[in-house]
């Protein structure tokens, strides 16, 4: 067995269709987001795809392969899509291999408890295509809510094959690979037909077939009727990718004879149509009882609601933070001592190596000492942040969260999706980036890209906790100083936020203006998080990749900084030549050149702030670690430091450009240079402006008071 996650669609396809010559039998799993497909992808290949309880988890595709009865096959889990009319950027990737893919059949998996729904894209795909199984998912969840399902009906009307299947209980799944084997291998008889609509809608979809070349069949020919007389422009866009020069020129020139159909009416009724039929099956085939629903409906009545969704978010958001504080500590001062220890050791190693002290302190002092201080910084807070996070994911929280902050976005004239992106953002703003595929709009998702940043991310709260632990927790119980440093940092969050949404409206007024797009959002029913998944999900998937990827950067840039500290020029070190020439500019912003500095010097990682501000402080000619919060809170007192220092610190943290990682993924994800030098020079520009005006306003209240 095997499994590959491909980023590139376009790759993605091309392995595919190359992989013919070898896997003759392909299977292609499809549905709404949060019908448990990727577990059946799981399920199916022994693999392990982390699955989400919100909408737009999968946005890239995966491939796997399972033997059955001797034969072999290749699975494609396919990103959600709720239509096929569609445009985000994993809904089109789904569209496009539904549409121009080369599978032997589909495997549509619906959620049992929300049928109706899950249909839609059933009878869309029907038109492309009639070699489709109905997976009926989650069969455990419509047991509890007393939905019951008649199969032998629902099979006979939809004239294809149905399995009920639950991974969770593992009901059904040997099943579904004899079904799919029957199918492939030609035992089943299908006995499906499309939707007829109207007599209006035939009239004309018989006329466009009337006229239409018979030398055009790369695609089934009443689809392509559909499509001329309800679609927009867009939709051939990407039909033009797959066709021939010769049926793009017939298509294009085809398509001008009917610009006279009343595209958006025909559109209208055919989804209405469909949405009937949906209904019609379901209120043939489904029975339930109303009353197993009234426990999510009770409590999205108190989470969802005006007067407590967001304050309940805010004490959420605020015990997650709390409790990574406390516990993150302990674990941290662990690591550190193991790498000291170890440090000690290669510092002996290398010495008998026999080698020169410049090469073993930039080794020692330099690369190691940057790689030991990130990884025993950053892991302990991912470690407990992204299962809290993971686990509020699983339950179903965080489509709730989306919809309480649904209408703010508006206002700001951005997408409802990017509250999800936000949260992403919280363990790593990387994350977040690479999340707002699941944006349909590009004018949108840019804004989201952008403005993630202002985010604080699992890099920078470090600096945020200490800082307020230092200068704002006066009480001498920890608890309560925990307690206090929470309530700052959740402060700060705010303030992340609010410039989100004022950076949003602005951009979407000026650089990036057009029409905010409407948002659907699928509230999923409450579920028990999977214990092991969470810990699986938040600890390999997440917490070991971010960090892995930070060490990458880090650790090289650590001999950089070693060497800036150590090359003297006139017997002035290059970074202090560095500091003098920031100073000025820092101390205008309430800050200093050292700060600065240390800012410009860690774009690798947040987490390395801190230790190179106390190189600078200290003239150590290396990072160096401080011992307890007193330790630092002398160090930056006896530089000058004071409670508007600390806050600008904080702000500056909080607003400033994104880490060297993060710049690289937008690059990635927009391909535009000009783009990515805008998410580098907009925060940079914010935190300038915002820190100049606190120290102004801060320092006329402290005199006046």
């Amino acid at each position: 067995m095997g499994l590959t996650n491909i980023s590139s669609k376009r790759e993605f396809m091309k392995d595919i269709f190359n992989a013919e010559d070898k896997l003759k039998k392909i299977v292609c799993l499809v549905g709404n987001p949060n019908t448990g497909k990727s577990s059946i992808f799981n399920s199916l290949t022994g693999m392990h795809q982390h699955t989400g309880n919100w909408s737009g988890k999968t946005v890239v595709n995966a491939y796997g392969e399972y033997n059955h009865n001797g034969n072999e096959y290749g699975i494609i889990d396919l990103p959600g899509i709720y239509s096929i009319l569609s445009y985000s950027q994993e809904e089109e990737v789904a569209r496009e291999f539904i549409c121009f893919g080369k599978y032997d059949v589909l495997v549509l998996v619906c959620d049992m408890t929300s049928l109706e729904r899950n249909l839609n894209i059933f009878f869309q795909m029907l038109e492309i295509n009639n070699r489709i199984i109905i997976c009926l998912n989650l069969c455990d969840e419509a047991k509890k809510k007393n939905i019951h399902v008649d199969l032998y009906k629902m099979e006979k009307i939809l004239g294809v094959p149905i399995v009920v299947t639950s991974t969770k209980e593992n009901i059904g799944l040997d099943k579904l690979r004899d079904k799919i084997d029957e199918v492939i291998s030609g035992k089943y008889t299908f006995k499906v037909s499309n939707i007829k609509y109207d007599d209006e809608i035939e009239n004309m979809v018989h006329e466009v077939l009337k006229n239409m070349d018979n030398s055009i069949d790369f695609i089934n020919r009443r689809w392509i009727a559909l499509r001329l007389i309800d679609s927009d422009s867009s939709f051939f866009d990407f039909m033009y990718k797959y066709l021939s020069e010769n049926e793009t020129s017939y298509i294009k020139n085809f398509k001008n004879s009917f610009d006279t159909f009343k595209l958006e009416e025909n559109r209208e009724k055919m989804i209405e149509r469909v949405y009937k039929t949906c209904k019609d099956v379901s209120e043939k085939c489904v029975k339930e009882s109303r009353d197993k629903h009234v426990r999510d409906r009770k409590i999205d009545d108190i989470v969802t609601s005006k007067k407590y969704g967001i304050p309940i978010m805010l004490l959420l958001l605020g015990l997650v933070l709390f409790i990574t504080i406390s516990l993150s500590n302990i674990p941290s001062s662990l690591l550190s001592n193991m790498f000291n220890f170890l440090e000690s050791k290669l510092s002996t190693f290398i010495i008998n190596l026999g080698v020169s002290t410049w090469i073993h302190d930039m080794v020692v002092y330099g690369l190691f000492r940057v790689t030991g201080w990130v990884i025993s910084v950053m892991l302990p807070p991912m470690a407990i942040f992204f299962p809290m996070f993971t686990f509020l994911e699983d339950l179903g929280y965080l489509p709730r969260v989306a919809f309480n902050m649904d209408y703010l976005f508006k206002k700001s004239g951005c997408h409802g999706k990017q509250c999800l992106t936000m949260c992403m953002g919280f363990g790593c703003n990387c994350a977040g980036i690479i999340g707002t595929r699941i944006i349909e709009s590009k004018r949108e998702r840019l804004i989201a890209i952008i403005t993630n940043n202002f985010v604080p991310c699992n890099g920078r709260f470090p600096t945020m906790i200490v800082l307020s632990t230092i200068f704002f927790s006066y009480t001498g119980n920890i608890f309560f100083n925990s307690i206090i440093t929470a309530l700052i940092v959740t402060i700060i969050i705010l303030i992340g936020i609010s410039v989100t949404f004022l950076v949003s409206y602005i951009l979407s007024k000026t650089l990036l203006k057009g029409e905010t797009s409407s948002f659907t959002l699928e509230l999923p029913p409450y579920r028990k998080p999977k214990i092991r998944t969470i810990l699986y999900t938040s600890l390999i998937d997440r917490t070991v990749f971010v960090l892995g990827r930070a060490i990458m950067i880090a650790a090289p840039f650590g001999i950089i900084i070693w060497i800036l500290a150590n090359v003297f020029i006139n017997d002035i070190s290059i970074i202090n030549h560095i500091i003098n020439f920031l100073n000025p500019l820092g101390k205008l912003i309430g800050l200093d050149g050292a700060i600065l500095s240390a800012f410009f010097l860690g774009i690798p990682a947040n987490e390395i702030v801190m230790p190179i501000l106390l190189m600078n402080y200290l003239s150590t000619g290396a990072l160096i670690d401080f011992e307890t919060s007193n330790s630092l809170s002398m160090v930056l007192r006896d530089n000058g430091w004071t409670i508007i220092t600390a806050i600008n610190m904080m702000l500056f943290s909080l607003l400033h450009f994104p880490c060297s990682t993060a710049l690289w993924t937008i690059k990635k994800e927009t391909k535009s240079n000009k783009w990515t030098f805008l998410a580098f020079l907009i925060p940079t520009c914010i935190a300038f402006g915002v820190c100049f005006l606190v120290n102004v306003f801060l320092n006329i209240i402290f005199k006046v008071l």
